[in-house]
């Protein structure tokens, strides 16, 4: 059992990032049964889960003659427009069965504003507004989180990038993520973390 300042943060495992989601990962439901094993190591459980309304505004079909992946200006900075996915309380957003969700001790809910995307467990992409999921682990004395789930290279990146700059050392289990790599961006987040000291492992 790892100590009790220790927590695990499962991202988006979710069926629209699986196989036959909207926005699937490829080999994303190939790492549940190491998540799922994990899940009893910890003693602090976080899930998190992309909750989107129906046109938000990171959609490429919200914005007329947009197509997927194309890049935005938005007041907050630059934005891939994605397909529709993770839209509330449908199928897509639920958590993939295989997953053990009975483990989860707490679960964060973002992207829920439809004018701001939301990658990172702990801030909207604008980098100001919190999830609350950093006064969550305080309050819990957490120090040391580790982070599975999907994709490696966005929501991932963003958490891990964002809990090592609120002062918690982090690390990224790579073997039990997967990434999206839209040109080339699996191997710059890797990049990006390592030079952030952020621990990569296998």
């Amino acid at each position: 059992m790892r100590p009790a300042n220790e927590a695990l943060i499962v991202v988006d495992i979710q069926n629209d990032f699986c196989t036959g989601g909207a926005l699937a990962v490829a080999g994303g439901e190939d790492i549940i049964p190491r998540v799922n094993a994990l899940l009893d190591e910890f003693q602090l459980r976080v899930f998190t889960q992309d909750w989107h309304p129906a046109g938000h505004s990171s959609f490429a079909e919200s914005r007329e003659g947009c197509k997927p992946y194309e890049v935005v200006e938005m007041p907050y900075g630059s934005q891939i427009l994605w397909p529709v996915h993770c839209v509330q309380d449908s199928e897509g957003a639920a958590f993939h069965p295989d997953l053990d969700v009975s483990k989860a001790d707490h679960i964060v809910r973002k992207g829920s504003n439809p004018e701001v995307d939301s990658y990172s467990a702990f801030f909207e992409n604008d980098h100001e507004t919190p999830t609350g999921l950093d006064d969550y682990l305080a309050s819990k004395g957490i120090e040391k989180i580790t982070l599975v789930g999907l994709a490696t290279d966005f929501c991932v990146l963003y958490s891990a990038l964002d809990a090592n700059h609120l002062g918690y050392a982090v690390t990224v289990l790579e073997g039990a993520c997967r990434g999206i790599d839209l040109n080339g961006s699996l191997e710059d987040a890797r990049t990006t973390m390592l030079d952030a000291n952020i621990v990569l492992e296998p």
